[in-house]
């Protein structure tokens, strides 16, 4: 599942590719990954410019002269740039075609990708943005803000940090080696952190999301940018997908657990 690296590196580039071209057409071959109205959002669209592209959380916030579109990628969701003349392959779901007669493809196997078109006012009316956390380099993120958030819950320290309410942006990938580099063990609770390891939470998510950024995100499995740029932070990863090797610092084994139904990787030595 692309991550907040993963979901800026895709703005990023996009950035430099669409902006300011008009849409002239839009093909919505499935239309469950649109939330909003189907026929209103192909009509309000056509005409319209990408003029920036902005992100909270894992969101892409394509903004355009009179509206947002809202888009999340979910699990699997991708971004392609092609020729308007090239076949449309299968799980390209939503194509926008610009008057330079190139489109901009959504390619999702998965279908769970969501989009929303709504007017500018709306924004932060949408629930699943209004409920967005802090933002890993936020200065809003302090340790007293997170203290509060985390001490009174008696759940995981992995399950909190992939709450997007709490922190907005950290998935799976992510919230494993922040613990990591928190020296936290995943299955430590809430309730029992101290205002020092919320500030060695903030801290080390603000560094490790910079650097992941700065490497254009994680490639793992079936995801990559999908536009001509591929992640190279996996190979920083400390634990995550290290089951069995040696942990960087002690040599103890990385070990694999489920916590909250994913997968967790930490140093049994390290995060005690």
């Amino acid at each position: 599942m692309p991550e907040i690296a993963e979901v800026e590196t895709v703005r990023n580039t996009l950035k430099r590719q669409i902006l300011n071209k008009k849409i002239k057409n839009v093909n919505v071959i499935y239309d469950k990954i649109i939330e909003s109205d189907k026929k209103k959002f192909v009509k309000d669209l056509i005409g319209e410019e990408f003029i920036d592209i902005q992100r909270i959380g894992k969101w892409l916030i394509f903004e355009t002269n009179h509206y947002y579109l809202l888009s999340h990628l979910r699990m699997e969701g991708k971004y392609f740039l092609k020729n308007s003349q090239d076949e449309i392959v299968k799980h390209e779901h939503i194509i926008f075609t610009f008057d330079d007669d190139t489109d901009l493809r959504y390619h999702d196997t998965r279908k769970f990708g969501r989009m929303n078109l709504i007017d500018k006012s709306e924004l932060y009316e949408v629930e699943a943005i209004k409920k967005q956390g802090k933002e890993p380099n936020s200065k809003d993120l302090t340790k007293e803000y997170l203290y509060e958030k985390l001490h009174r819950e008696k759940k995981p320290l992995k399950v909190l940090l992939l709450d997007q309410t709490i922190i907005s942006g950290l998935g799976n990938i992510y919230a494993d080696e922040v613990l990591f580099a928190s020296r936290l063990n995943p299955l430590k609770l809430g309730s029992e952190i101290t205002i020092d390891d919320a500030e060695n939470i903030i801290k080390s998510a603000n560094s490790i999301i910079k650097e992941a950024i700065k490497m254009g995100g994680t490639t793992i499995k079936s995801y990559t940018s999908s536009l001509g740029v591929t992640g190279f932070f996996q190979q920083k990863l400390q634990v995550h997908k290290r089951e069995g090797l040696p942990c960087y610092i002690c040599q103890t084994p990385i070990k694999r657990v489920k916590v909250g139904g994913r997968s967790t990787y930490y140093c049994e030595k390290c995060q005690k």
